[in-house]
């Protein structure tokens, strides 16, 4: 059975990995990295090694059962392109997402140099979305390395917001998405971060989807802004 996701621009989530390591600014307050931390103590089998970057090949062939048309966040607990995910484990992951050509698949990764370096030994069919995080100027340099990359719906996430990124090149990035960060700890987000985003992804044609305002009750802050909700975002399966 797949698994319902409260993420907004998604449906569903699939992890053939768990487990990751922190690079940067935007990994201080790991969502992930907390929720596995309770899984964990729920005594989930998945996560009976924490946060430590685990392979789970029993789950590769999942989504083929699953009927139904979805959007699927790929490894939302982790990131398909960490330096100690083999190749060949990747490729795995292709391969099932090559062959149900009914779903549409969303992958985000922080290590946008690796994902560069792989992605000539990688089946991009048009199902495939491919994003990175970019969550102040310092990463913004990762959009780079996404644009070189086959897929046919490109995508940068701009979660957690943490910082201004000045101008940014969104030449051939179809889609934006931005939000504040939440929980106990979360950083603040100015506004004016988040209309410089919205204001360059108008002028340059990027899709732009506001996800959250975050802070320690995203419910109460919520997701509107400038008094309404922004959810534009890429057709499923485009051909």
């Amino acid at each position: 059975m797949s698994l319902k996701s409260k993420i907004e621009w998604t449906e569903n989530t699939w992890n053939p990995v768990t487990g990751c390591t922190k690079i940067s600014d935007g990994c201080v307050n790991c969502y992930a990295n907390r929720m596995a931390g309770r899984l964990q103590k729920m005594g989930n089998a998945k996560y009976k090694d924490g946060f430590n970057l685990t392979l789970h090949p029993y789950c590769l062939q999942d989504p083929i059962g699953w009927k139904k048309p979805s959007r699927i966040f790929v490894n939302s607990m982790s990131d398909l392109f960490h330096k100690d995910i083999p190749l060949d484990y990747i490729k795995q992951v292709f391969d099932v997402m090559n062959a149900t050509p009914w779903h549409t698949y969303q992958i985000l990764t922080k290590r946008a140099d690796n994902l560069l370096k792989y992605t000539d030994e990688l089946n991009w069919t048009n199902n495939i979305w491919q994003g990175v995080t970019v969550e102040n100027q310092k990463t913004v340099g990762r959009i780079d390395y996404l644009r070189k990359v086959p897929a046919k719906i490109k995508f940068t996430s701009f979660e957690p917001l943490i910082g201004d990124v000045g101008k940014i090149d969104l030449t051939n990035i179809d889609w934006a998405i931005v939000g504040g960060e939440s929980g106990w700890h979360a950083r603040f987000m100015d506004i004016d971060w988040v209309l410089n985003i919205k204001e360059q992804c108008e002028q340059q044609g990027t899709l732009f989807y506001f996800k959250q305002w975050g802070g320690t009750n995203k419910k109460k802050t919520g997701r509107e802004l400038l008094g309404q909700t922004w959810d534009d975002m890429p057709e499923m399966n485009v051909s």
